[in-house]
């Protein structure tokens, strides 16, 4: 009798994810039609997706005429798609690695961010922009900065555990070490360095998907599908770590070397996103407790499922970055933050109420 009860229960638990997910991929796939019509050029809905359709396959749909006569299908391809699809993927990215590391340190409030990893890439992108020092050049020198000083941070996390031996509270301290030294050094770059680039600075922390294009979405899209599928399939692992070292080496997972990898995995996802477009906040913090509390904590439905959601809210963010104010586009990075915040004032309130 029990355990037909599990099961129903374990049934209907199945279920309600799975009906989580879809409603997930639905919602996202009609905010990616609404994103692609906002812009100077009128086009609805219909008129986007057609135009996409149009890029897909040119010989097997017919454009109205107007649609011709205002370059519909360049605007879409050109201008609107990659930045849509962009937010697409580096929302996705950066919530599956804020609940990779979130389950590994059993810290709700780990992440890339509070960890030091966006710290180190803005000061990697500060010393290129003040002082033009980097092993890249032109275009490249602050991705190549952000993204080298993000790994640094990654590696000297891992480096810093391993002296005191590898644990979750190690973990943490160590990221927050670093993301003070980080931070001092991008604020003494900000004193010294002139108005315009200490402005130039500052924008690009706050991050924003004005520069997406296909090549970068090519680049980022390669790096979360080729690591995405390793987490699930190690998911269980993440459950196991969830659950204490102990429990984890009860059920023969290697907690060191499990560790090291979730936490690579995820610095290397987030240092590859935030070189592209600064430093963009809350995603990898707020979409893990957004998922948690509607499917529960199994990796194995909270990893895809806390990407989507990572995916509308960013997409989400950008669409009112674009919109609030007429003619102004807001850096999408103030936007999380705006939307973040909130969620956090909620979370306060219901463990007060606790």
């Amino acid at each position: 009798m029990m355990i037909d009860f599990g099961r129903q229960e374990y049934a209907q638990l199945t279920e309600k994810r799975a009906l989580f997910i879809l409603g997930l991929i639905l919602i996202l796939a009609s905010l990616v039609g609404i994103a692609v019509t906002i812009g100077s050029a009128d086009l609805s809905v219909a008129d986007s997706y057609l135009a996409v359709l149009a890029g897909l396959f040119p010989d097997a749909v017919d454009l109205p005429e107007r649609m011709v006569e205002s370059n519909a299908v360049g605007i879409v391809w050109g201008w609107r798609l990659h930045r849509v699809l962009f937010a697409v993927v580096a929302g996705f990215g950066l919530a599956i690695a804020g609940t990779v590391m979130q389950g590994v340190l059993r810290n709700p409030l780990a992440s890339p961010f509070t960890l030091g990893i966006a710290s180190a890439a803005s000061c990697g992108a500060s010393v290129a922009i003040v002082l033009g020092a980097g092993l890249l050049s032109g275009g490249l020198l602050i991705i190549g900065n952000a993204f080298l000083f993000a790994m640094l941070a990654a590696a000297a996390i891992y480096a810093m555990a391993r002296m005191r031996g590898m644990g979750s509270e190690t973990m943490i301290l160590a990221g927050i070490a670093l993301m003070y030294l980080f931070s001092a050094v991008t604020s003494l770059l900000q004193y010294l360095g002139t108005s315009d680039k200490v402005q130039e600075v500052v924008f690009w922390m706050f991050g924003s998907m004005d520069k997406s294009s296909w090549p970068k979405l090519g680049i980022v899209t390669a790096v979360v599908a080729a690591f995405v599928p390793l987490l699930l399939w190690r998911a269980w692992d993440l459950n196991a770590l969830a659950e204490g070292d102990e429990t984890a080496k009860s059920l023969g997972v290697p907690v060191e070397r499990s560790m090291a990898g979730f936490m690579l995995a995820a610095s290397l996802v987030t240092a590859v996103i935030i070189c592209f477009t600064g430093t963009i906040g809350f995603i990898g913090l707020v979409a893990p407790h957004i998922t948690r509390m509607a499917i529960g904590t199994d990796h194995r439905a909270l990893l895809p499922a806390s990407g989507l959601v990572g995916a509308v809210l960013l997409l989400g963010a950008d669409c009112l970055a674009r919109t609030l104010i007429p003619g102004t586009i807001i850096p999408v990075g103030i936007m999380t933050a705006f939307l973040g915040i909130p969620f956090f004032l909620y979370l306060f309130m219901r463990r007060k109420d606790a």
